[in-house]
């Protein structure tokens, strides 16, 4: 692996090889939102500190980033960070309480879109660059470091409906009766994310995903229209700094054809499609991430192993990283994210039926 010109060497790089879809003697796993609330170590480093304080914290955003690969060992870490980080450097004024991101001036016009700023990553997020950079000096090259962004759709529905939504009411009733401002939030929203996730690489992130949560809001037609040719934009923006680039998509089953045309190198689904479907569907050149459901997390350790080597099973093998298919839940019990890990590392490629014929 290169990184700054200099050629380093990986403790464990298991998650790079399955996103090459290159031979491994296990499928890697980590969980999406893995440091977090589920955690005795977050709520004491997170005590008296509203969250938008704490992605701002570099001390305190290493030691968060840092507690579940030390806890459990998964195979990646990554960054402590939040989707909407470079949304506040655009000029918006974000907060995340308890209950949820709140945007108190949203984007509902030309002229707010105009207001928007493309912000330069060095200059108004150096913070999440200097976690990363810190956080590459603690792994000392032990396991791979995912940096991360959300995609533009995602980001313009927290933008437009001011936070989170049950029904996506003001975003759809711009895309179909102001197509031409979401095209250019959306636009300008691609150029933010493509500088900040390009300064990322930069700064020591390994791998790169975008969250396109919300995506799946949209029908296969609008989904190509108002999020793809965006998404392509941003990975097309990394495609030669050589670091795996991943799309995770929440509610994907009917846009999985349309996702594989983004440019990722890893599509990382939800729950809801059958992995071998995925893989049916699929180019054999797309690796895949995923997709226990995370309430499985929430059950009994014979359950979680044998839903962990289900999911390996009908993941092939070659290209698959396991994965929630979505992030883990605040109520998760510790022990029961420590059996999934250990689980996953029990299942090795040799006794899989088939795994020397995986695609």
């Amino acid at each position: 692996m290169r990184r700054g010109g200099v050629t380093t060497l990986m403790k464990n790089d298991l998650f790079l090889r399955a996103c090459r879809r290159e031979p491994v003697d296990r499928v890697p796993v980590w969980l999406m939102r893995q440091a977090g609330r589920y955690m005795r170590e977050y709520r004491a480093v997170r005590r008296n500190l509203l969250f938008m304080e704490l992605v701002k914290d570099v001390d305190r955003a290493t030691e968060i980033s840092l507690q579940p690969y030390r806890r459990f060992h998964m195979d990646a870490v990554i960054l402590f960070s939040d989707i909407l980080v470079p949304v506040q450097a655009m000029g918006l004024d974000v907060s995340i309480p308890e209950g949820g991101p709140k945007i108190e001036n949203p984007v509902r016009s030309q002229n707010d879109v105009k207001n928007l700023r493309i912000p330069d990553p060095v200059a108004e997020t150096r913070f999440v660059l200097d976690i990363l950079k810190k956080l590459r000096q603690e792994l000392r090259d032990e396991v791979p470091l995912i940096g991360f962004a959300g995609a533009p759709f995602t980001l313009a529905s927290y933008m437009i409906e001011g936070g989170g939504s049950r029904n996506f009411s003001v975003i759809k009733a711009m895309l179909y009766g102001d197509p031409a401002t979401l095209h250019a939030l959306l636009g300008k929203t691609a150029e933010t994310v493509s500088l900040y996730v390009q300064a990322q690489i930069e700064a020591g992130a390994e791998a790169i995903q975008l969250f396109d949560t919300w995506a799946g809001e949209l029908s296969a037609a609008q989904y190509r229209e108002f999020a793809l040719p965006y998404t392509q934009r941003i990975f097309e923006s990394i495609a030669s700094l050589g670091v795996p680039r991943i799309l995770f998509v929440n509610g994907c089953a009917a846009l999985l054809e349309a996702m594989a045309e983004s440019g990722a190198d890893v599509l990382s689904v939800d729950w809801r499609v059958d992995l071998g479907e995925v893989r049916q569907r699929l180019d054999s050149g797309i690796a895949v991430q995923g997709n226990v459901d995370p309430c499985v997390l929430l059950s009994t350790r014979e359950a979680i192993e044998g839903e962990v080597r289900n999911t390996i099973l009908k993941g092939g093998g070659r290209g698959h990283i396991l994965n929630l298919g979505h992030g883990i839940l605040p109520l998760t019990p510790e022990e029961n994210v420590a059996a999934f890990v250990e689980a996953a590392k029990n299942v090795r490629m040799i006794h899989m039926a088939g795994s020397e014929k995986a695609p």
